[in-house]
């Protein structure tokens, strides 16, 4: 009996799991124009590892050096900020928000721009604990990790959605 209703519930999650509509993150279809692309990113750091690499995986390929035939994608600014949101009644701050912008723009490998340079900012917020500097410090880090694994989600969404127009452009359709 007890292997019964395992197998039961395992079918009804999975049939919940089905019906509110989750899938599983696909990787970005990009057009034949950008399958070479030269990324540049001020600063480099994490987002420019992160978002190669989830490029690498949509097999895409990135060059070292841009030129003709390789689309480009520039990140002229990746910048973090904290602003305090609320300070407790010893004029202690208790919790900050840390955001991130990014400004990128694409320009396809025949030269046509296909974004033009635009903004997407994200943040997050966190509790600040006074008695623990090492747990916040560690906090913050990991905050920023995710908001440049979000970033880099949203920039490729928006290459896939900008290939998108492109393809529907040339095919004629609004």
């Amino acid at each position: 009996m007890s292997r019964f209703v395992k197998l039961s519930s395992l079918l009804v999650l999975a049939l919940l799991v089905s019906a509110c509509g989750f899938h599983l993150r696909q990787s970005v279809a990009l057009p034949p124009s950008m399958q070479r692309i030269h990324l540049t990113v001020n600063n480099g750091g994490d987002l420019q590892r992160n978002l190669a690499r989830a490029l690498r995986n949509a097999g895409i390929s990135i060059e070292d050096v841009g030129g003709p035939g390789v689309a480009e994608l520039a990140v002229p600014q990746a910048s973090f900020s904290t602003d305090t949101l609320s300070i407790s009644g010893g004029a202690r701050v208790t919790e900050y928000s840390v955001h991130y912008r990014v400004r990128f723009g694409v320009t396809a490998a025949s030269g046509k721009v296909l974004l033009p340079p635009q903004d997407i900012q994200m943040s997050r917020e966190y509790s600040y604990d006074a008695t623990n500097t090492i747990g916040n410090d560690a906090q913050v880090e990991e905050i920023q990790r995710s908001l440049v694994d979000d970033m880099v989600q949203s920039i490729l969404f928006r290459l896939q959605a900008a290939a998108r127009r492109a393809d529907a452009a040339a095919a004629g359709t609004p």
